[in-house]
């Protein structure tokens, strides 16, 4: 699909400067982008990168005259960057193949309308599977789950018994839903499994990536809220809930019964023990240890996590410890020799 400048400014609610006619094929970064392309600019660092790139026009936040490249000026360049990619390529197209006769589904499980139902998923007794759900080979779907409307299961994802999932749900490969928590009672060196009778709850517009691991609550529900989007390899303990529109990155790890506020940013391989309140808005640099509640609105780094601010002043002296640590010897030897020529001055006092 092929749109001229003026017709995206309009699409995306922005404003041409430059040539509105440009024709616009397809979107790629400053630096790769060719004739043809459109690309954005979001971050002020990358500004200089607009007077050398090869891209037939540039999505910015601000008019700028130190560029021959038209502009589309919006409030939101990125946001616009993504309207103008759903315009331009749409998202991924599933393949229309109905209900499967390799599927094995309970006479019980419900199906809604116009469902894709790929070969060699099993939907388990009672199961309800919404209109427009599109699920892909090798899905185990237990009993009495529930899913809503338009779900995307990619291959060999596993729903366990009970769980609740939302409408619009993208839940993609070798993700598992509602797995027992890592709950045990240790009593004389061994450590006996206690039963998971909760269940977890995927609320409306959640994506979560390959090979995440959801466990379900000991007693209540594991709750991954409205809008969040969690990484690869990301590992949510029992009991925990997540506030709506959240995002986890790659990697990250959350212990069971730990509250994370709406908005929240988790960067990758971040650990957050069990039990704890994280407030809402906060952002926790990649690879924190976070072992404390978090009041709302802060960035934190660091392991363990401090404030992000008092954070960077003692990570950045990191460099200088080895120096520091041999000041502080000279100055110790230089101490103990101003002490030591003292001590004989006084005695020599003493005996005259």
């Amino acid at each position: 699909m092929s749109k001229t400048l003026s017709e995206l400014a309009e699409y995306v609610g922005g404003r041409v400067v430059g040539n509105p006619d440009v024709l616009i094929k397809s979107a790629s970064t400053l630096g790769r982008a060719g004739e043809g392309d459109i690309s954005f600019l979001a971050n002020n660092k990358y500004e200089k990168h607009i007077r050398t790139t090869k891209a037939s026009a540039v999505i910015v936040g601000k008019e700028t005259t130190d560029t021959s490249v038209p502009l589309l000026v919006t409030e939101d360049p990125y946001y616009a960057f993504m309207q103008i990619m759903v315009l331009l390529h749409g998202h991924r197209k599933h393949k229309k193949v109905g209900i499967s006769s390799r599927a094995l589904i309970s006479d019980s499980a419900k199906i809604g309308a116009d469902c894709h139902i790929h070969d060699f998923v099993t939907i388990e007794d009672t199961a309800k599977v919404g209109d427009g759900c599109i699920v892909y080979p090798g899905v185990w779907i237990g009993r009495g789950v529930q899913i809503g409307n338009d779900c995307i299961i990619y291959p060999n994802a596993t729903v366990y018994d009970g769980c609740r999932i939302g409408n619009r749900v993208i839940i993609n490969a070798n993700t598992t839903i509602g797995e027992d928590g890592f709950g045990y009672a240790t009593h004389k060196g061994v450590h006996h499994k206690i039963p998971q009778i909760g269940t977890v709850v995927i609320e409306d517009d959640v994506e979560i990536g390959a090979c995440c691991g959801i466990e379900r609550g000991t007693l209540g529900d594991t709750v991954i809220g409205q809008g969040c989007k969690l990484g690869d390899l990301v590992a949510i303990g029992h009991g925990t809930k997540i506030g709506s529109y959240s995002l986890l990155v790659a990697q990250v790890g959350v212990a069971g019964s730990t509250t994370l506020g709406h908005h929240c940013v988790v960067g990758g391989q971040v650990g957050i023990v069990g039990h704890i309140n994280i407030g809402n808005n906060v952002t926790i640099a990649a690879q924190a240890g976070v072992i404390n509640d978090i009041p709302e609105g802060k960035v934190v780094l660091g392991a363990p996590a401090i404030e992000v601010s008092q954070g960077r002043r003692a990570y950045s002296m990191i460099q200088y410890l080895p120096e520091m640590r041999q000041n502080i010897r000279d100055l110790q030897n230089q101490i103990n020799q101003i002490a030591s020529s003292i001590e004989s001055d006084l005695e020599d006092l003493a005996e005259q």
